[in-house]
């Protein structure tokens, strides 16, 4: 860098012819508000200029970038660079033979151009971010992690070297010297390191993205993703509170994510009806017929079991968990592509459960719940027609 300021001088008093021989003034306060003035006004004329140009440039209006490049201010930062330009130049001009002061502007004069440097690449990269999630594709795999973190590695940098600038000093030496704090540093970064890290294996091995539904084990999140940053990852809870969940914690804690749910055809629901085990019997073909005219919907089915010869209609909690099956097949809120499962489980001191297994079409969650539950309350309180009760201890 040092190098560079030597370069620019030879390059401003030889080439360009500039006279060294000026004489200091003697109010060299003046002179230097008079020169930050100029560079103030040459600025605000650029940026009026600028602003007029592009309110009324039509083609610009109508490249893609326009509107993420206004929003980040990037032309704004790019003209920021000419009253740097400016600046450096006029010293020569007003301190000719002062070559220790004009050094010492200089020094200021490059750390405000690095600064704005900084500003055009952070704008560069934010641009960028907005623009990458204007499609519905990249918006459920945000980068916005992964920019936070060079931003983190930009303004560190950065940092380093105005600092070298302005105490005249090479940046290896700094960066030598803070390399024996490394350990402070990470201290001080720790968070922001394991940031990083955990979302690139989260986005590595797709186990997030936004609009995912997740579930925390410890119950400090059960809801959808809002955001996903470099240290925390918002969550809308279902009952609308949110949640902020650092990073890392979805990479070393299990969680579930209801993603496979919602892009499968169906959401499961899996209970348990209760039967009395005192009313169990087997059926006569007298009853079997009764039941038949009692319930129309059964007699196909127990037709056909007749005609395969199964037992599984010799009884009326077999014919019941028959009724379950054909119900649920024919049922408009049931996807009968998906695993629908009628079976019997082990008697327990509470009766003898009818596992009832299947998925509705329906994955919204008020809605689910609503459909569920009306499929379970005509199936429990049709158990009388098959001469069967449902447990109630006393």
């Amino acid at each position: 860098m040092i190098d560079i300021v030597k370069w620019l001088d030879a390059l401003l008093i030889d080439k360009l012819h500039i006279n060294p021989e000026i004489a200091e003034p003697a109010n060299t306060a003046l002179l230097i508000v008079a020169m930050l003035l100029i560079a103030i006004g040459i600025n605000w004329l650029i940026q009026s200029l600028f602003r007029w140009f592009t309110k009324r440039s039509k083609r610009l209006a109508k490249s893609k970038w326009h509107h993420f490049l206004v929003k980040r201010k990037l032309g704004h930062h790019l003209l920021l660079l000419l009253p740097g330009l400016i600046l450096y130049i006029l010293p020569y001009i007003a301190f000719g033979t002062n070559t220790e002061l004009i050094r010492t502007l200089h020094r200021f004069d490059i750390a405000y151009m690095l600064i704005v440097v900084i500003m055009i690449l952070n704008a560069l990269m934010f641009g960028f971010l907005d623009f990458y999630m204007t499609t519905d594709k990249n918006r459920i795999r945000p980068l916005q992690g992964l920019i936070q973190g060079l931003q983190v590695i930009l303004y560190f940098v950065g940092a380093i070297i105005i600092i070298a600038v302005l105490i005249d000093k090479s940046p290896t030496v700094l960066l030598t010297g803070l390399g024996a704090s490394a350990a402070v540093l990470m201290l001080i970064f720790k968070d922001s390191i394991l940031g990083f890290v955990a979302g690139v294996q989260l986005a590595q091995n797709d186990m997030i993205k936004l609009g995912d539904w997740i579930q925390m084990p410890d119950g400090s999140a059960n809801g959808n993703v809002e955001e996903i940053t470099l240290n925390t990852v918002k969550v809308r809870n279902w009952d609308n509170t949110l949640s902020m969940i650092p990073p890392y914690t979805l990479v070393t804690t299990p969680f579930k994510n209801w993603r496979g749910m919602t892009e499968s055809g169906g959401r499961r629901a899996d209970k348990c009806i209760y039967l009395d085990v005192n009313t169990l019997e087997i059926y006569s073909p007298d009853m079997i017929g009764d039941i038949m005219k009692a319930v129309p919907a059964l007699e196909a089915p127990i037709r056909q079991k007749q005609a395969e010869g199964s037992s599984e209609i010799s009884t009326n909690v077999g014919i019941y968990r028959l009724y379950i099956e054909t119900y649920l097949r024919t049922h408009p809120y049931v996807n009968p592509g998906l695993d629908i499962i009628v079976t019997q489980k082990e008697a327990t001191a509470y009766g003898l459960p009818i596992e009832v297994y299947f998925f509705t079409k329906e994955k919204a969650w008020a809605e689910y719940e609503r459909q569920q539950s009306d499929i379970f309350d005509h199936l429990l309180t049709i158990v009388p027609e098959f001469g069967l009760k449902l447990y109630q201890r006393p």
